[in-house]
């Protein structure tokens, strides 16, 4: 129990003797309590519950009957008790106490420029933070260490924008894009905290375009590393997907998948053979490089957007991805439901509109797909203006039970991936939010937004708290296993 008690009060987690004994941590409603009112796929609904949801012994009361959420108290109780068998708490358990704090307060600015903000990314550990500014700028905060600037990069031939950012799974280098076929990369780890592009530091270019592209210079919308860091792939506003081996250094796959931009594209899971991707078109596609023959044709389509995709998120299974689309709607689709063909359906579509200067028609709100291979839609937040980005929440600290978005209105939406329902609304920006990052551990949420901000939300507490330093991120996460 002290080890407990000692790990939240590391976290930042405040438990007064009110809170302990009227149980006012604890929420007062779950989607798990009525799951007759619940139309979600039944397989993600399971995985979710089993990843975030507290052992059945914790949560009956008596036969027949659930009690969700479970108190955080009769949860240490049981666990001295021993009711799960185990002696100690499950991932499911943990994630069932940590997803409950929320990271919607004390809006704290960690940087503000004076060009719009685009990319914000953690690492895969949550030491290092990307911010992207509009005006060439790239920095890269070092989060263990009171959100000092790192590497203070400036971004070479940008065109437009630096379109987007992805940091390498070692942390040692960075690639970017703007609307140029060049992509370039960026040693992280050097000692040269101001890297100008070939002035102090080279960031060296990797070359999307061929001899075939007639001259036509194409822009690079979404790139992402794999999970081993040998290859990039990345997606143009030529409407095709790219493939570059780092170790070879040169470009070992390119597809013409889409009929219009390209707006995001990643690999499905750490095996790098599934690669998802989205574009004006309309639809998401799966790609199989397993199978891929010279014919360019996806081992799937995904239907139900009834406008162009500006980000998806994989859930890392191979199985699930989330998309954000134009239409303002987030779409949580199963691989396992998709077509072999596409059916481009435009019959819904009798009005003109421009999502870059034009609000949404309010009719068109109401319109669905007549061939939506969906599992689920969530709306509410605002599409507009930019590739807005979604991201399923981390698997660690909430077991993915969440999902969120930046919006058009300023706003960051968090839903509850099970009932879709809007779990919180954080209001601070002045502009658009165009991304948006939840620390894989720590309960904290950072947002970069065209008011030049990167602002920081947390869990209700110490409004100067900064997330804990290895040693202690690590001591939480033996906590449970104690």
């Amino acid at each position: 129990m002290l080890f407990i008690e000692q790990g939240i009060e590391n976290m930042g987690y405040a438990f007064s003797k009110l809170e302990v004994e009227s149980e006012l941590i604890d929420g007062s409603s779950d989607p798990w309590l009525d799951r007759s009112s619940n139309s979600l796929d039944d397989d993600i609904f399971q995985l979710t519950k089993l990843q975030s949801g507290p052992n059945e012994n914790l949560s009956r009361v008596f036969p027949g009957k659930r009690e969700i959420p479970v108190s955080t108290v009769k949860m240490l109780a049981g666990r001295e008790g021993n009711f799960s068998g185990r002696g100690r708490f499950s991932s499911g358990d943990c994630c069932h106490v940590l997803s409950k704090y929320l990271p919607v307060k004390s809006p704290w600015v960690v940087d503000q420029m004076s060009s719009r903000a685009y990319v914000s990314q953690f690492s895969a550990d949550g030491s290092l933070f990307v911010a992207a500014f509009q005006g060439s700028q790239i920095r890269i905060y070092d989060v263990d260490e009171g959100w000092k600037v790192k590497k203070n990069i400036q971004a070479r031939n940008l065109r437009w924008t630096v379109t987007d950012t992805s940091l390498s799974p070692d942390q040692r280098y960075l690639v970017y894009a703007s609307m140029s076929p060049l992509i370039h990369i960026v040693n992280v780890g050097s000692g040269t905290k101001e890297s100008l592009a070939n002035i102090t530091e080279i960031h060296d270019g990797l070359d999307l375009s061929s001899p075939d592209d007639g001259g036509y210079s194409f822009g690079i919308f979404s790139l992402k590393f794999s999970t081993d860091g040998q290859e990039v792939v990345a997606g143009s506003s030529k409407g095709d997907i790219y493939v570059y081996d780092l170790e070879a250094k040169r470009l070992s796959l390119r597809i013409a998948a889409h009929m219009s931009d390209v707006n995001t594209v990643c690999f499905a899971d750490e095996s790098g053979h599934l690669i998802y991707s989205g574009s004006d078109d309309n639809f998401c596609k799966v790609w199989d490089r397993r199978c891929f023959t010279a014919n360019s044709k996806p081992a799937g389509v995904l239907m139900g957007h009834l406008e162009g995709i500006t980000f998806i998120d994989s859930r890392e299974d191979g199985r699930y991805l989330i998309s954000n689309g134009k239409d303002q709607a987030i779409k949580l689709w199963d691989i396992r439901k998709m077509s072999s063909n596409a059916a481009c359906y435009q019959g819904y579509r009798n009005y003109e509109w421009d999502y870059r200067w034009m609000d949404y028609p309010p009719h068109a709100r109401e319109l669905k797909h007549p061939y939506d291979q969906s599992v689920a839609t969530y709306k509410g937040h605002s599409v507009l203006r930019t590739l807005i980005r979604c991201y399923f929440s981390p698997e660690y600290s909430t077991g993915q039970k969440y999902i969120y978005t930046g919006s058009h209105d300023s706003c960051i939406y968090i839903y509850d991936l099970v009932s879709g329902a809007q779990v919180a609304k954080l209001r601070y920006h002045r502009s658009t939010v165009r991304d948006c990052s939840w620390h894989p551990i720590y309960p904290m949420l950072v947002s970069s937004s065209w008011d030049g901000e990167v602002v920081k939300w947390e869990f209700p507490g110490n409004k100067d708290a900064t997330a804990p330093a290895n040693n202690e991120r690590l001591r939480w996460r033996d906590i449970y296993s104690m």
